[in-house]
């Protein structure tokens, strides 16, 4: 099970989740509360860049000017720009997921990334700290791995215990482990890592 945190800030958090987590994430987009730019370095944890519509030609500037080792996408980005970010960096494509979310809408994207991660589908690009019906999950039955993201807490280890299907590589949290927007509760996040991994 891989862990991603995302929306991190400040640099102690960021040395201390890295080393406990797989994937640390940097949010570049600048209408989020927890933007960043420029984030300190780190050891341990691959470096994740969160974009939203930004063009490939100024995300791969980034990704060679801060060190990056994945990108996660939540725009609209078209499957043609994402196979050209996949030749560079590990690839996550976000997508918002409702009751009504068809899976067979992704074959278009198979190939063009690494991992998808299904978040809950809001009016704005994530963050919402929603959970979706984890339900529909099971619908899914294409290749690409993905993650799970959307309104996770400490409280929800058992439910993503049980959730079975062969894709699910991980889960990405953020705000239900903050103290206030990009200040994370780091022994939680500890809790829920151990909890995930050791049991």
């Amino acid at each position: 099970m891989l862990i991603k945190v995302c929306g991190l800030r400040i640099p102690e958090q960021i040395d201390s989740i890295s080393k406990i987590s797989d994937f640390v994430g940097f949010i570049y987009y600048s209408k989020s509360p927890r933007f960043v730019s420029n984030p300190p370095k780190n050891s341990g944890a691959k470096r994740v860049g969160v974009f939203v519509n930004e063009s490939p030609e100024k995300i791969l500037e980034i990704i060679e000017r801060d060190q990056l080792d994945a990108v996660q996408l939540h725009g609209n980005e078209s499957p043609n720009n994402i196979a050209i970010l996949r030749y560079r960096i590990t690839v996550i494509k976000a997508f918002g997921v409702s009751e009504k979310f068809n899976f067979n809408s992704l074959h278009n994207y198979e190939g063009t990334a690494d991992y998808y991660l299904f978040d809950t589908k809001t009016a704005k690009h994530g963050g919402s700290g929603q959970q979706f019906n984890w339900k529909i999950l099971n619908q899914y039955k294409l290749s690409t791995p993905f993650f799970l993201s959307g309104g996770i807490t400490h409280s929800s280890i058992e439910r993503i215990r049980k959730i079975e299907n062969s894709a699910f590589a991980g889960v990405d949290i953020n705000s239900g482990f903050e103290i206030g927007p990009g200040n994370k509760n780091v022994k939680l996040i500890k809790h829920f890592i151990d909890g995930i991994k050791n049991n």
